[in-house]
């Protein structure tokens, strides 16, 4: 498929914000169904260990947007007051190899058990996907967001805890800048909150003229050190990104997250009327990941009273598949500090429970009550009344810049 080669252009903030819920109740939505159809997918999804078996209470739907349709997969109903969770994956890859070994993971599914769960894939990026037609424009990346206020209005979410990694936190923040009374929480991996210059508009360039895809995608998710010495891990995602993801769909949105612009925020009080991230906010790195300096920037970016920066020590460019564990005990007291799940069970201790206080091990000594480091939006109700128990919950971390 020939790729376009003319200038796309970005939408202007005004038509992002025409975009308003009204207008989402006149869409129409197809009807809910299986997962996977027929046996060849079946069949697919067992070849790999990042593409596990079919699990029967995953639900697979096809949602009409503003820019076209988006394949979500959803687990369970929402629960009270309680957000959902919501994923956006990484350029390369879908919400299967992206977020399987994360999920699937015995001490992620103690979590995930409190919450309904919402894998968003991007245009053209999940299992099976056709491929676009021949001049088809891929939405861009502020496009890309505003079709997730879709997700939210169909399911009938009240607002969402977002994960993201790199290309999907990229997305995930810029929905957060729009849309942000529909976000509790932001978990971003690898995000890189800068478009390119020229220069890296020119190497990326010269990269595709030299390189199959595949291993252009690779050097976007690992870094050289692990391309060289974890090889069987890279192997493994070099054939699942050639032969499970539509390589011309693929095209389309790499071409599409390497002209993003500058994600428009700045740490409040730095200039005037800055735009920043209003809710709570981890950032997360691998410390061998190509997108350190990135997030590391992103972090000097944000309100420091919001933002925990979490750098992984013995992690690469994709910490959620390498160091699932660490992560998911990461995210525990990220949702423990918003008010959500006061006591969680630890089996690597005496398998009871683990008050909220245990966050102490983590964060700096720098903590505020949960109403002081709330943000001034008062439309919608405040974290901690959301939590089963708000026992032991007095105290929440900020920045904490650790290696777990």
């Amino acid at each position: 498929m020939k790729v376009l080669g003319h200038k796309i252009e970005l939408l202007t903030g005004l038509l992002l914000h025409d975009v308003t819920m009204a207008g989402l109740q006149e869409l129409r939505f197809p009807e809910e169904k299986p997962l996977l159809r027929g046996q060849d997918a079946i069949e697919l999804e067992n070849s790999d260990p990042f593409l596990l078996p079919v699990d029967t209470d995953w639900k697979e739907h096809d949602i009409e947007t503003p820019y076209g349709l988006l394949h979500v997969v959803i687990r369970g109903s929402p629960k009270g007051n309680r957000p959902a969770i919501l994923t956006y994956h990484d350029v390369g890859l879908n919400h299967k190899l992206c977020f399987n070994t994360f999920f699937n993971s015995e001490d992620m599914q103690e979590i995930t058990k409190h919450f309904v769960v919402c894998h968003v894939d991007a245009p053209g990026q999940q299992v099976g996907a056709s491929q676009f037609p021949q001049g088809y424009q891929y939405p861009s990346m502020e496009q890309l967001a505003a079709m997730l206020p879709s997700v939210v209005q169909h399911f009938g979410f009240k607002y969402v805890i977002g994960i993201g990694v790199g290309a999907g936190a990229y997305v995930l923040a810029k929905f957060a800048l729009i849309f942000p009374d529909l976000v509790e929480g932001l978990v971003l991996m690898n995000i890189d909150p800068n478009g390119k210059g020229w220069i890296d508009w020119a190497a990326t360039k010269l990269s595709g003229l030299t390189s199959t895809l595949p291993d252009t995608v690779l050097s976007h998710l690992f870094s050289q050190e692990e391309l060289v010495n974890n090889s069987e891990l890279v192997q493994s995602y070099r054939q699942q990104i050639g032969n499970v993801v539509n390589q011309a769909n693929l095209q389309l949105f790499w071409n599409m997250y390497n002209s993003r612009r500058d994600l428009d925020i700045n740490r409040p009080g730095t200039v005037p009327n800055a735009k920043t991230l209003r809710c709570p906010v981890m950032l997360v790195v691998g410390d061998n990941a190509p997108a350190e300096d990135g997030v590391v920037e992103c972090n000097s970016k944000l309100d420091p009273t919001t933002t925990t920066f979490l750098k992984m020590a013995d992690s690469g460019g994709l910490p959620q598949v390498t160091q699932p564990g660490k992560l998911t005990e990461a995210f525990k007291y990220f949702l423990q500090g918003m008010g959500y799940i006061a006591y969680l069970k630890d089996r690597r201790l005496s398998g009871g429970a683990v008050p909220s206080a245990s966050m102490t091990r983590l964060a700096r000594s720098r903590t505020a009550s949960l109403t002081s480091a709330s943000s001034g939006d008062g439309s919608r109700p405040q974290a901690c009344p959301h939590s089963e128990s708000s026992e032991g919950l007095g105290q929440v971390n900020h920045t904490m810049e650790v290696s777990c």
